[in-house]
């Protein structure tokens, strides 16, 4: 690895202490991350989530459950997925105190809006996490908010105990449903009259996410915030009427100019073209690809930008420029 690269890291990266593991609920395991030096971390905010490097190779983004008041120490949790690639297995599995781990800077494509009078949460198993760290946020903050948890039982729904004791401004609903949905929360009615001056914020496995998707359709634009575990079993369909088979590349710093054709990755050309890209999820709902574009026709693909940032950025791990020229801010 050359210096600047390790420059780079050492600004975007953190090599961390597993502090404590503990079982948060059947299948759950939180993981507490803390400094070699005990001193404070960078800050995050209510949302939030970091990449873990696992293994060689093996990189998962995790969302920050713990107070973004607390600078001392990141709290992440993980639930074992048996059919999943090997990440979850490998924290559960070969984790222990006091491993070291690195981690990325936190970021935050789920933040919590500073508007409205009421928030309602909304989490479907380990989609807790991230609304956790919005529970606490806005109980500092003295914000009025309701929280609705679904789970097959409380055996399997972590930190609800945690969450009903510091519940002072907001309140807590638990929903098991004993691995029947229909039996849980009526997802459709709780969201079938759009609450005045309300923002909605859910996050769950992939039926429970298209659930709320499907129930909230009708309730104002700006007002509905969702954040993706797993890429949709349907991606979002290539605008194929307009897609040119290839396409070119120009990096505005360098004038470096690139042909990419449709079958290829843009994340990995403008790699081995020598840009500065750094990549983890290549599903588009991360985020640490997101780059400026200055100019171009681009087939979004990602699960996490809104339509104003659209207009700016894309995520080259999964979108495309629908022909002609794509000029990047690289």
């Amino acid at each position: 690895m050359n210096s600047s690269k390790t420059e780079q890291e050492a600004l975007t990266h953190l090599e961390l202490v597993l502090r404590q593991v503990r079982r948060e609920a059947i299948g759950i395991n939180s993981y507490e991350l803390v400094a070699p030096d005990q001193k404070d971390l960078p800050p995050f905010t209510a949302g939030a989530h970091i990449d873990v490097h696992i293994a060689p190779g093996v990189i998962r983004q995790y969302s920050l459950c713990n107070d973004p008041s607390e600078r001392h120490r990141y709290v992440i949790a993980v639930l074992r997925d048996e059919t999943g690639r090997g990440g979850s297995r490998g924290m559960h599995d070969d984790l222990r105190v006091p491993d070291k781990l690195k981690v990325s800077i936190p970021r935050n494509n789920f933040p919590l809006s500073e508007q409205p009078r009421k928030t309602l949460l909304i989490a479907g198993g380990i989609g807790i996490t991230p609304l956790k760290s919005m529970i606490h946020a806005l109980e500092a903050q003295a914000k009025n908010y309701e929280l609705h948890y679904c789970s097959k039982s409380a055996e399997y729904a972590a930190f609800q105990q945690e969450l009903k004791q510091a519940a002072k401004t907001g309140n807590i609903h638990c929903h098991f449903d004993g691995g029947n949905p229909q039996k849980g929360l009526d997802i459709a009615a709780l969201l079938r009259e759009p609450q005045t001056e309300t923002h909605v914020y859910y996050c769950g496995p992939g039926g429970f996410m298209e659930a709320c998707k499907q129930a909230s359709t009708h309730w104002p634009a700006g007002t509905i915030h969702c954040e993706h575990f797993k890429a949709p079993a349907k991606p979002i369909p290539i605008d194929t009427e307009h897609a040119a088979d290839e396409y070119t590349v120009e990096l505005a710093k360098s004038g470096q100019r690139v042909t990419v054709s449709r079958d290829q990755n843009l994340a990995e050309v403008l790699q081995q073209a020598g840009a500065a890209l750094e990549t983890s999820c290549q599903a588009g709902l991360c985020g640490t690809c997101k780059c400026r574009y200055l100019s171009g026709d681009v087939d979004h693909q990602d699960f996490i930008l809104d339509d104003d940032e659209r207009r700016d950025f894309l995520t080259p791990c999964v979108s495309h420029a629908n022909g002609g020229t794509l000029v990047l801010d690289l």
